[in-house]
């Protein structure tokens, strides 16, 4: 005997191919694929393309979470994500990369990761027109625009673009440095910060700019030395228009309009417009040398300072006279030997017509 269900008509979507028992459904879904929202939520005038997402939203105003995790008895809103949770404990990754087999716990992130091979960015700024693969990755590089930083320190009230970054920053408050350096047996809150950290060991910098070969540590380093090439300065200041190449300048630089933020040195009344320079600024009258080199275990108030040091031990000579080719440790000293080739003479007697004492 013949099923009623063999007879039983369906109607197709020419867009996505998927079916539907009746044609009010079908008309109802190609809303979704004209833009439509014709599902409005009572509380806020909120408006959605499917009443599925009505429902979920209103238990946002009621409070109800009725789907619970079966492990850790958790509670959502959205069934969706109550089965996204559940893959956390089951570690189930049925969605699976065509290209490198690479597997997900949801299909919006797989689609995500789809272009990183296909180079796909589909999502742009509108302010500098830069492209991104994914539409909170937009969100988060707005921040660097509108200068917002929504995620606050409750210790010390420090703001920041992303909660990672928050979440990284309350280790300095709790004490919990995780990571040591196996050289010097510094302890660091962020595995991203012992990595760089590493780096002042090994002098490793392996970040180059491809048009003066200046190396730097990390490629957010290197990314704001470009500017210095391309001449952009995307930071301005909202008060008095100055424009600068990199954001910590631009912080710094708004702390001047500001007296009650600058960092005052108790000792002379020095002022500083951040916290670091009054840091090493102190070391003048306290005599801290924290900075000891590892060859002659001579000690310096910089970390920069003894940079160019070590150039003494290792023969390092990288600022390069264009002129005559001749090498220097440190770019001060380049500077000086360019007067030779432009005839400068910067600093002259202020009164020729006095002998100068031999």
């Amino acid at each position: 005997m013949q099923s009623h269900t063999d007879d039983r008509r369906t109607f197709s979507c020419k867009v996505c191919n998927k079916s539907f028992s009746a044609a009010s459904n079908l008309r109802h879904h190609m809303g979704v694929h004209k833009g439509e929202k014709r599902h409005s939520c009572d509380t806020c005038d909120k408006k959605f393309k499917k009443s599925s997402e009505l429902t979920v939203h209103k238990r946002s105003h009621t409070g109800e979470r009725p789907f619970k995790c079966e492990f850790c008895h958790a509670d959502f809103a959205d069934p969706a994500y109550c089965k996204r949770h559940v893959r956390s404990h089951n570690g189930e990754r049925p969605f699976s990369c065509e290209v490198c087999d690479k597997k997900f716990k949801d299909s919006t992130r797989l689609q995500c990761h789809e272009r990183v091979h296909s180079g796909e960015r589909p999502y742009g700024c509108e302010v500098c027109s830069k492209k991104f693969a994914q539409s909170s990755d937009v969100k988060r590089h707005m921040r660097t625009h509108t200068g917002e930083r929504p995620f606050e320190c409750e210790v010390c009230n420090k703001k920041f673009t992303q909660p990672s970054y928050l979440k990284e920053h309350v280790r300095i408050h709790s004490g919990a440095h995780t990571f040591d350096c196996e050289v010097c047996g510094k302890k660091l809150a962020q595995l991203s910060h012992l990595k760089y950290h590493v780096r002042l060991h090994k002098g490793e910098r392996p970040f180059s700019c491809e048009v003066c070969d200046k190396k730097f540590t990390q490629s957010s380093h290197l990314k704001e030395h470009m500017h210095i090439h391309s001449g952009e300065r995307p930071f301005d200041c909202k008060l008095c228009s100055k424009t600068f190449t990199q954001a910590s300048n631009l912080k710094r630089h708004t702390l001047i309009h500001n007296d009650e933020q600058l960092c005052v040195c108790e000792v002379c009344n020095k002022r500083f417009t951040d916290s670091s320079g009054l840091k090493r600024h102190l070391r003048i009258h306290n005599g801290e040398r924290p900075f000891s080199c590892a060859v002659c275990d001579k000690a310096f108030s910089q970390l920069s300072v003894l940079r160019h040091h070590m150039r003494i031990h290792s023969g390092e000579r990288p600022c390069v006279c264009e002129v005559c080719g001749k090498t220097c440790r440190k770019l001060s000293n380049l500077k000086c030997h360019m007067r030779i080739h432009a005839d400068e003479r910067s600093f002259s007697c202020k009164k020729p017509t006095e002998p100068c004492l031999t």
